[in-house]
């Protein structure tokens, strides 16, 4: 994915600029903003993830990295991480360089492994594509696919030119995400092309033809495409498809839009003509999804997600940057299933089930009873908090995150149930946005119910908040101070009981 301001960005430093980074306050300058069980880059910036693939039975993450940042340089190079459970990631360096790359920047793009040698770079091969501007294509039409292949595992790569997919005349033309049709042999391209999604076949990954588009208006510019199949343990199954979008302009969310429907080998047909949201927090962008493997077998109910936290509205506001040298971190890895309600269905987000095995620490605290606010006897900067909330008339309940020893700041997460809506707010502490338009982050919610399940994922540099078992989620940029590790309950209206209530840290990895 890259805009056109984007673009401009991430090429400034090449024609002798740099990038304008918020200066942290005195208190960060010796404060640690490395998350603690998220992923996060080793050094300098991170920007989209590129879908993840399997390989020996580990998982390989490819993201994309600027060693220059905040000197940007030529742009982004593939780096490399491995992981045995999506939570702990170990750095492999640089897989697909910049600097030897005759177009310079490598922007996002996806891979497959090459089973059937359709390539002819062997069997096994892993296969990359991604897009570059096309040196010999006249400006600004220079966006196009580009392929690269590895033998030895997906460590490094050789380059194949000249481009598989060049550009046909147009600006967006960008973020290939490729998959395998095996009902009617062949790859099949989804790609970003503005208000577009186009689509194309190929039987070798080098050839490809146009076959259809799928259009949507109004949501912004379509970025970082997605294309799956999942099976439902409550309906039929169906396709998926995805793009990132910022519909801010709109009213709406800017992360991950989907739609369900059926591919018919040419182009997807949605169940409806308005997207879905898999994230409705400020800071989910250009998230990839891929298959869960057990024993080495595909599960067709879950997959696994990751996205980008952080937005191109503020892509350089991190207290991270002076505090530890690093500008980029992740969600968690998230499992996405496909859940039917009546003849309705949605997906729904948890957690990685491994993330349980990363605990250092429970605390339970049982049932709680709250009127009005009730500070826990727990402080700490990194934990998930879960409780299931009941009540019989309230106007607002929820938790007060990161809070302050005097009360003044705090994130608060939770339902209000006088305006029918759960949320994420990040108004009262510290956040990236400096223009305090996206504070607070609402998704619908029954106003009859007189209960709420809530899971929440706090890190020293992110909140994610899992509503009813994650059919709505909110992530967002959460910048507390460090010495803001108090916990707190609080009411609105009446009286609620926090039902098993417990928070669990999780060891550094």
């Amino acid at each position: 994915m890259l805009r056109a301001s984007r673009r401009n960005l991430l090429r400034a430093a090449a024609l002798g600029g740099t990038v304008s980074l918020m200066g942290s306050p005195s208190w960060a300058q010796d404060a640690t903003y490395r998350p603690v069980y998220h992923f996060s880059v080793p050094d300098h910036w991170k920007n989209d993830p590129q879908r993840p693939i399997h390989v020996d039975g580990k998982t390989y993450y490819y993201y994309l990295y600027n060693k220059d940042y905040p000197n940007l340089g030529t742009g982004t190079s593939w780096r490399i991480a491995a992981s045995d459970d999506n939570v702990a990631f170990t750095d492999l360096g640089t897989a697909i360089p910049k600097e030897t790359n005759p177009n310079g920047s490598i922007w996002s793009g996806c891979l497959v492994v090459d089973e059937a040698d359709t390539a002819g770079f062997g069997a096994g091969a892993i296969i990359a594509l991604a897009t570059q501007e096309d040196r010999f294509a006249p400006a600004p039409h220079r966006q196009a696919q580009f392929l690269f292949y590895s033998t030895d595992g997906g460590r490094t790569f050789g380059r194949h030119e000249p481009a598989v997919l060049p550009n046909p005349g147009v600006v967006d033309f960008r973020d290939p995400k490729v998959v395998w049709d095996a009902q009617r042999s062949q790859w099949v391209m989804a790609l970003a092309e503005n208000d577009k999604i186009g689509f194309y076949r190929s039987a070798d990954l080098k050839s490809w033809a146009y076959t259809e588009g799928f259009i949507k208006q109004g949501i912004g510019v379509l970025e970082c495409p997605d294309l799956f199949r999942l099976e439902s343990a409550t309906g039929p199954a169906r396709w998926v498809l995805g793009a990132s979008a910022n519909a801010k302009g709109s009213g709406g969310p800017a992360t991950y839009a989907y739609w369900t429907g059926e591919w018919n080998g040419t182009t997807f047909v949605p169940d409806h003509p308005d997207p879905k949201w898999l994230d409705h927090g400020w800071d989910w962008y250009g998230a990839v999804t891929w298959e869960r493997r057990t024993g080495g077998q595909v599960d067709p109910r879950v997959r696994y997600a990751i996205g980008w936290m952080n937005h191109w509205d503020y892509p350089n506001n991190t207290p991270s940057w002076d505090a530890d040298g690093f500008n980029g971190t992740d969600s968690i890895v998230r499992e996405i299933s496909l859940k039917w309600t009546g003849t309705a269905c949605a997906l729904v987000s948890t957690p990685v089930r491994t993330l349980a095995d990363r605990a250092s620490r429970v605390v339970e605290f049982g049932d709680v009873a709250v009127e009005g606010v009730s500070a826990l006897d727990y402080r700490g900067r990194a934990y998930e908090v879960r409780a299931r909330v009941t009540w019989e008339q309230l106007n607002n309940v929820g938790l007060q995150l990161r809070l302050s020893s005097d009360g003044a700041r705090h994130a608060d997460a939770g339902v209000y149930l006088a305006g029918g809506y759960a949320y994420l707010n990040r108004a009262f502490t510290g956040n990236p946005d400096p223009t305090g338009r996206w504070m607070e982050s609402r998704t619908p919610f029954d106003t009859a119910r007189k209960e709420v399940h809530l899971r929440i994922l706090v890190d020293n540099l992110s909140v994610e908040v899992f509503v009813d078992d994650g059919r709505y989620v909110h992530s967002s940029l959460v910048y507390a101070r460090p010495e803001d590790d108090r916990l707190a309950l609080f009411t609105d209206g009446g009286r609620a009981v926090f039902r098993g209530l417990t928070v669990t840290e999780f060891h550094q990895i």
